[in-house]
């Protein structure tokens, strides 16, 4: 993969810390970062980083998970079955405004003289917080502490407890603020929509959110809005509590776009000022604003009755049962557990109250790929949930389940049977407008259906199996029977015209990677069916009555995974990565000028489309994910000649190369792609950090960990090992929730220790070695244990 640039913040500004996340100082320089890496989510909600002054921001957004805006896809030359509506993420009004005004000066930190500062955002409370002192131009000290979270117990609530003192006597203003700032500019102007960068969210050119509704008393102000074309709704309110013995007085007053509630208060030098703010929103597809506008004010009275205290010790415990699980500790350099922790961190952010929508590409951070659904989930994001919170997994694919009938009538629009999945969605309509390296990439099918096996082999029962799983698999084993077809010359099953994981190769013909998914697709879809005809009869009557399932189908089913077509080049012992990508001109790397990366953004498609350049992993990630299918010559020849093709240019590719890294052997390369991975967004290695979090890349950070180094490998529901623990490292440990029982896992140069924690009796597998680990009891056993593994190197 090509070597990319660290944009590390410097340490006196952001220093080490294994739990904290810590900004030391503020900077024009760093602000856009920190309004993401100081991001607060529940999975439901999301808030940047920005300052509760409002200004200065680069970016700031509040987003409310599967609320969209949708707008008419314009196609300049139209054809047929060409997606017709865009769906956009809706930035919601801005709640976490707090204006501060002392002798009439504003804070604006660019200018004013701060003698004290530092941000922290810790892991462990899910707070973040912000301590500074502030010299005021006529020479008054002002101390501000301020504290803000995104409950995970409470889906639909934040709070932000603000608290100062002044040490001489000074008229205080806080102008608290919910601010609807309208996306109406023209999407030509500067600053708005993408430009040529087609992974930033457009302009809508108009106004999106129209107030409907308003309700106002004391302190509180709650307004409900309906979008202008999707027609849903939101309700968002916000409530306060004002806490000093100095004189002071409210007033409120509200417009369509602001609701605001201004605190003026006759400051005594050293008497505290306190006020708590608590923020909701709630949205619906069906349900009128005035509804979402009565459901904001219970949910307020609620908070205001619990106090915020009440909220920051749930939301302690919420997070300490979930490092309990998800934690996975590393002894080497110091910023490496810090990084590690603050991606797990984003994990839970994206993810833990999604519970009838997906997961961004962004999580709740940004607007940038629109708020789409991607295959990210099922791939890189669902493994860790899988193996530490298998709710969310659950809930993702039963998620996907309600996109069925959407799917069905997309299929049928692309002259298919059964179903086909969007690209990239968020109400179920397919949003790509660029076929050839969105619509095209049928992989999506095979994508749900392998996560739909990953959450059943790791759990070790099938009720998902029964309740969504098996008629996804009908639906997606249709898709590829009808879409391939099998050869008059050597009866092989071949699938055309397809675009792989590689987005720099389209509308292709046997694919490596989308054969070998649609394989193990038709394969579990044979096998779920047959179990079920088996063992749950009725279940069965029920799949097929609701599916239409004919005896013959499954019979299509296996004899095209039999005869699946799998490109092989013995004369180079490699995968290609499809048909004809062999015959293509190599990209000349040497001529290319860093700053030409990403390639998408400096040559044509067709420039790219006709030589041998990878956007990211393809073959890589099949031999990853169908690892047991490949042998190891096999997967080292293929990491040998893919590796040197792949840019990087997507943030998927780091994290897979390096478990393949690791586990060929390439200790060096596998830790230089760990760091890209794990660093995508602390070090901005993609240079648009701005636009919101790579959720993808921080899932695949975890499987690098417990796949690569770890040496995790769960086919067909059998656990083992073959840890690869880097040189530089001194341990790994991580825990892993497996067939109902909690393993420790703790990994040295010397010793691999494994211990159920819960559960009954387990079987593993160590290098070859058969390992039972009887419950309660740490099994250690010596790292030459098994079989010799590779020999690590220091090059590829």
């Amino acid at each position: 993969m090509i070597p990319r640039e660290l944009r590390l913040p410097p340490e006196h500004l952001f220093p080490p810390d294994e739990w904290r996340l810590v900004e030391r100082g503020f900077s024009n320089r760093w602000m856009g970062n920190a309004e993401t890496i100081f991001s607060l989510g529940n999975g439901f909600l999301g808030m940047r980083g920005t300052l509760e002054e409002g200004r200065p921001a680069i970016e700031p957004g509040t987003f409310v998970n599967g609320f969209p805006e949708t707008w008419p896809i314009v196609h300049a030359e139209e054809a047929y079955g060409f997606a017709r509506t865009g769906q956009t993420i809706v930035n919601c009004p801005d709640a976490t405004l707090l204006k501060l005004y002392v002798d009439d000066e504003p804070l604006f930190l660019p200018t004013a003289r701060i003698v004290e500062y530092e941000r922290s955002l810790d892991f462990r409370e899910g707070v973040l917080r912000r301590a500074l002192a502030w010299s005021t131009p006529s020479g008054k000290k002002v101390t501000l502490k301020t504290s803000r979270l995104v409950s995970f117990v409470h889906r639909h609530l934040a709070a932000i407890s603000y608290e100062l003192t002044v040490d001489s006597d000074a008229p205080v203003v806080v102008s608290s603020q919910l601010l609807n700032r309208q996306d109406a500019r023209a999407e030509d102007e500067p600053g708005n929509g993408n430009g040529s960068d087609p992974r930033r969210s457009r302009g809508f050119g108009r106004r999106v959110l129209n107030n409907k509704e308003t309700a106002e008393e004391g302190h509180r102000v709650v307004f409900g809005y309906r979008t202008t074309n999707s027609r849903m709704t939101l309700g968002v309110g916000v409530d306060h509590v004002m806490e000093t013995d100095n004189p002071w007085r409210a007033q409120r007053s509200t417009s369509d776009d602001l609701g605001k509630t201004v605190f003026t208060v006759d400051a005594r030098a050293g008497v505290p000022i306190r006020i708590t703010k608590f923020l909701t929103y709630h949205s619906s597809r069906n349900v009128p604003p005035a509804e979402l506008v009565d459901r904001a004010g219970r949910t307020l009275d609620r908070a205001m009755t619990e106090g915020y205290g009440a909220l920051e010790a749930a939301q302690r415990d919420f997070l300490t049962d979930f490092w309990a699980r998800a934690d996975v500790q590393v002894e080497g350099p110091p910023r490496v557990q810090q990084a590690i922790r603050w991606n797990i961190f984003q994990l839970a952010q994206a993810s833990a109250r999604a519970e009838t929508t997906g997961i961004p590409a962004k999580g709740l951070t940004g607007q940038a790929y629109e708020g789409h659904y991607f295959w990210d989930t099922e791939i890189y994001v669902a493994p860790f949930l899988t193996y530490t919170e298998p709710r969310v997994t659950r809930n993702l694919l039963r998620f996907r389940h309600s996109m069925l009938p959407l799917a069905r009538e997309r299929a049928q629009e692309l002259s298919e049977d059964g179903a086909l999945f969007p690209w990239r969605t968020i109400n179920g309509e397919e949003a790509s407008s660029y076929y050839a390296a969105g619509t095209a990439q049928y992989h999506i099918d095979a994508d749900i259906a392998y996560a739909i096996k990953r959450y059943i082999d790791v759990r070790g029962e099938r009720h998902l199996l029964k309740e969504v799983g098996a008629e996804i698999l009908v639906e997606t084993a249709r898709m590829w029977s009808g879409l391939g077809f099998f050869s008059p010359d050597n009866n092989d099953f071949h699938i055309h015209g397809v675009t792989g994981p590689d987005e720099y190769t389209t509308v292709v013909n046997d694919n490596a990677f989308t054969n070998l998914m649609a394989r193990a697709n038709l394969r579990y879809a044979v096998e779920a069916v047959l179990w079920l005809k088996e063992e749950e009869p009725e279940e069965y009557a029920a799949l097929e009555h609701t599916t239409g399932l004919l005896p013959d189908e499954v019979t299509r089913w296996q004899q095209a995974a039999d005869a699946m077509y799998i490109p092989y080049d013995p004369k180079r012992g490699i995968h290609p990565q499809d048909a004809n990508f062999l015959e293509k001109e190599r990209w000349d790397f040497e001529s290319t000028p860093d700053d030409r990366y990403p390639l998408l953004l400096h040559y044509h498609p067709l420039v790219i489309y006709r030589h041998q350049v990878i956007k990211q992993a393809d073959v890589v990630l099949a031999m990853v994910l169908l690892g047991n299918e490949f042998s190891a010559e096999q997967k080292r020849r293929n990491f040998d000649y893919y590796d040197p093709l792949t840019t990087g240019d997507s943030s998927l590719s780091a994290c897979v190369q390096s478990i393949l890294a690791a586990e060929v052997g390439y200790e060096r390369k596998a830790l230089e792609d760990f760091q890209y991975a794990l660093l995508m967004d602390l070090a901005d290695i993609a240079g648009n950090v701005v636009d919101g979090v790579h959720v993808a890349s921080v899932g695949g950070g975890w499987m690098t960990l417990v796949y690569g180094f770890g040496g995790l490998r769960d086919f067909d529901g059998e656990l083992s090992f073959d840890p690869r623990l880097p040189q530089p490292w001194t341990r790994l440990g991580f825990n892993l929730r497996f067939h109902d029982r909690q393993i420790k896992v703790d990994l040295t140069h010397d010793t691999f220790t494994f211990e159920v924690l819960e559960g009954e009796e387990l079987t593993i597998d160590v290098r070859g070695t058969e390992l039972t680990l009887p419950p309660g009891e740490p099994v250690e056993v010596p790292s030459s244990v098994g079989t010799t593994p590779q020999p690590l190197s220091a090059s590829t």
